[in-house]
């Protein structure tokens, strides 16, 4: 019996020896690895970065800032953690796999546009196969994500995928693709809703409404920055489609999505601090009047990038609405 407890005893150490060998060689290898093909690496995650748009992050900010008004409206207040950090975590992986759903659809026209030649993918840098691992990497995450909700937000997940593939197309056999960007841009809305109460209330439509009509506003003038390389190249937009009225359009739908807010404010009863909040968001739409008025690129782009502010003073206004 002793000699059975003592061959154990050593079994054990000579394990736990072999144990710290390894480990430690095991430290050593991975280490130099990584100092080996460090500079491909580093290399590659920059074109990653590139590739997701993570270096440029204004759409993924102009689709979380709905998503967060959703999520107020719908708690009444400050969302659980774990929602909130679902559906920030979701806006950056979806918006990083649709980037590259976009080039993929839009390869063949890309190079043919100054800003957009250089992308790691229309300049060849990561191949197709590549890309489109990367992008259903992102989507699995973001899907695991999604299954820690319920049953109505995962199905409404697999339709907002089906929506983001379809939607790069759209603009070859249409000249309201802003449209369609706005329900892949406001599906989020519904998600958050469904998410936190199980269903989606009259009131997460009006939302949705709202927010439809702010991405047609703002990519419309991001479509006016790209309007002569898009009429060469076949490419159809709001922009080309509203031609000189599309200032004039571009005031409609930002007054009626005024007015969609203050509906929105009237049916949650909203304190006063919400139309406050609506002041400066008006003042955006003017400011964006302002810098589109000449249609220069550099102006439009500059009115389009603006447009984060007016988001996050939505977001503001349903924020300390509830506080």
């Amino acid at each position: 019996m002793h000699a059975t407890l003592e061959n154990s005893r050593l079994l054990f150490i000579h394990i736990q020896k072999l144990a710290k060998y390894y480990r430690k060689n095991i430290y050593w290898l991975v280490h130099d690895w990584i100092i080996r093909y460090w500079p491909i690496i580093k290399s590659r995650l920059r074109l990653y970065i590139r590739l997701t748009r993570l270096d440029k992050p204004i759409g993924a900010l102009l689709l979380m800032w709905p998503t967060l008004w959703a999520l107020w409206l719908a708690a009444g207040g400050i969302p659980s953690i774990h929602i909130l950090l679902v559906f920030i975590l979701g806006v950056f992986l979806t918006r990083s796999a649709g980037c590259i759903a976009n080039d993929m659809a839009d390869y063949d026209f890309d190079s043919h546009v100054e800003r957009t030649k250089t992308r790691p993918l229309t300049s060849n840098q990561i191949s197709k196969k590549e890309s489109f691992i990367v992008a259903m990497v992102l989507l699995l995450v973001a899907f695991t994500l999604v299954l820690t909700t319920n049953r109505y937000t995962v199905y409404l997940s697999i339709a907002a995928v089906l929506i983001a593939i379809i939607y790069p197309y759209m603009k070859r056999i249409t000249y309201i693709p802003q449209f369609f960007l706005g329900i892949a841009f406001s599906w989020g809305i519904l998600m958050a809703f469904s998410a936190l109460t199980n269903s989606i209330p009259n009131i997460a439509w009006l939302l949705f409404i709202a927010n439809i009509l702010w991405v047609v506003i703002y990519d419309t003038i991001y479509a006016m920055v790209d309007r002569e390389d898009d009429v060469k190249i076949g490419i159809k937009s709001t922009a080309i489609l509203l031609d000189d009225a599309d200032k004039v359009f571009i005031g409609i739908f930002q007054f009626f999505m005024l007015i969609v807010l203050s509906i929105i404010g009237m049916q949650i009863q909203a304190d006063l601090i919400y139309y406050k909040f609506m002041i400066p968001v008006a003042g955006f739409m003017l400011y964006h009047q302002y810098l589109i008025r000449n249609r220069k690129p550099e102006d439009c782009f500059r009115a389009f990038l603006n447009n984060n502010w007016l988001g996050l003073s939505v977001f503001g206004g349903f924020l300390f609405n509830y506080l």
